[in-house]
This record gives structure tokens, sequence and C-alpha cells, in this order.
């Protein structure tokens, strides 16, 4: 059994989602585990990860519509330290997830066709986010 980490460093332009599959298909390729797991942990309260839709960017504009409904900026918080726009993106992060699990095979990522993998940018700006990449199995 053998285990790779590494850290990825994600720019984000502002509020959206990132595909970040690419990075992590080259991390997995780096790992050089043929089969196992790829976990890969966003490090930031106010951004999320998330498997979605990868050809047709109408699903990601409807999801980014409905959790701006769940979670609206209008609505009046008790926490604002950073701005209006800092506990509504606490709050989509939550209702995400912070982290993704994926297999590998072959030593490729066992994704689906259509799947990709987004960093979920819930601020209103342009942040740095990391992501820690953890995979672990047998390696080639």
């Amino acid at each position: 059994m053998s285990a790779y980490q590494e850290t990825l460093e994600i720019r984000t332009s502002a509020r959206g989602m990132v595909n970040v599959t690419r990075e992590i298909v080259r991390a997995v390729e780096r790992s050089r585990i043929k089969t196992g797991i790829c976990v890969v942990f966003v490090q930031h309260t106010s951004a999320s990860l998330v498997i979605q839709e990868n050809a047709d960017p109408s699903v990601r504009r409807d999801l980014a519509r409905w959790i701006d409904r769940l979670a609206p900026e209008s609505t009046s918080w008790e926490h604002d330290t950073e701005g209006s726009d800092d506990m509504p993106a606490h709050a989509r992060a939550v209702m995400t997830r912070t982290s993704e699990t994926i297999p590998v095979s072959e030593g490729r990522l066992a994704l689906g066709t259509w799947q990709g993998i987004y960093v979920w940018e819930h601020r209103a700006h342009s942040h740095v986010r990391s992501l820690l990449v953890h995979v672990q199995g047998e390696a080639s």
C-alpha cells in the first residue's frame, strides 16, 4: 500500500465554479497509484468541492442561481466581518462539501463521462484556494 499527497493552489476569479479536474488528474498520475482512492479536500470554509456536469454550462448556472436563493447576500446575517458576501459564503459551503473521494482504476480517476471536479468559490472576489490531494492504494 502506497500513499501520495500534494497541495494544489487554485486561483478563483470570483463567485462560481472552477474546473480542477485536469490538475487532479495530473496529481494522480504523479502518485503512480494504479488501484486505490483519491481524496480531494479544500482547506477553506467559504469555498467547496463538487463533482458535477462538465459538458453543459447551464447546469452550473442553474446551480449558482439555486444556491443564491438558499443563502442570499441580501439577508441580514450577523457574521459580516469581511463584507456582505462573508456569511452567505459559509452557508453555501455548509450545503455542499469540503471533500470528494474518487476511485482510482488503472492509474486514472474513475469519473463518469460527464463528470468534472470543481472548486466552487462562494465569495464575490478572487481568492487562492488550497486543495489537498491524497492518493492511496497499490502503486504501479
